[in-house]
């Protein structure tokens, strides 16, 4: 399996198929996300998919863990993702996607962690639920020292990148925590010299290397994305 790149700018793309995963992996991407039903959002894959994407391509697999639309759980459903992760790491998910909001906004830290638990030890990425946070300052302190965590995935508003990018940019400037900022969520082209200069070294896509979330992923989208990161 291929490790993330030392140097440039790691490249997440969404794979909803093994032919996404495929054309990901030819156009350049460092990792795929693994996901089902994007008019949810994204939702948890299953296994048999899994397991032949991993047997299709050598890109880590970092998997979606999230069985409804929102991002509020319950007891009963972390106890079902749970044993659903240990499903998915037996298919050969490397690393994972997952965090909760209680209903009033916070983070749903004790959710959160008796998940994380069940992951085995593999590093995960919180979400977009950090988006829709009712206060973003108290939502990011409570994620430091969350066992695993090595990304946020956030476009710095819950309207997307084009709304965030002066968000994105204040939460780049701050110094390093051990966790790196994953910028995505309706990113385009145009979005990714300001966010390389802002010093983001890491951006997720989906909608922007496919014509729609009906239609694959196009290997040459991906190519050109990949050369337009490196020239940044």
């Amino acid at each position: 399996m291929k490790e993330d790149r030392v140097t440039g700018c790691l490249l997440e793309v969404i794979a909803l198929t093994v032919a996404d995963a495929r054309a990901a992996e030819r156009g350049g991407a460092d990792r795929v996300e693994v996901v089902s039903d994007m008019a949810a959002d994204g939702l948890t894959p299953a296994a048999r998919l899994v397991e032949r994407m991993r047997s299709a391509v050598d890109l880590p697999l970092r998997v979606m863990l999230r069985d409804r639309e929102g991002f509020t759980i319950d007891r009963e459903g972390v106890a079902c993702l749970a044993r659903t992760a240990k499903d998915l790491r037996a298919a050969g998910a490397d690393e994972f996607v997952l965090g909760f909001l209680t209903a009033d906004g916070r983070i749903d830290v004790e959710a959160t962690t008796a998940l994380v638990e069940a992951l085995g030890g593999a590093r995960w990425t919180f979400h977009r639920a950090i988006d829709h946070a009712a206060d973003q300052e108290s939502a990011w302190s409570a994620l430091h020292g969350l066992p695993g965590l090595d990304f946020v995935l956030t476009a710095g508003s819950a309207a997307g990148v084009p709304t965030g990018l002066p968000v994105l940019a204040d939460r780049a400037a701050r110094p390093p925590t051990g966790v790196r900022l994953l910028a995505g969520g309706g990113l385009r082209t145009e979005h990714v010299p300001a966010l390389r200069a802002m010093g983001v070294d890491a951006i997720h896509v989906g909608g922007l290397v496919r014509s729609g979330w009906d239609s694959p992923v196009c290997e040459d989208r991906v190519r050109a994305l990949r050369a337009h990161l490196e020239e940044q």
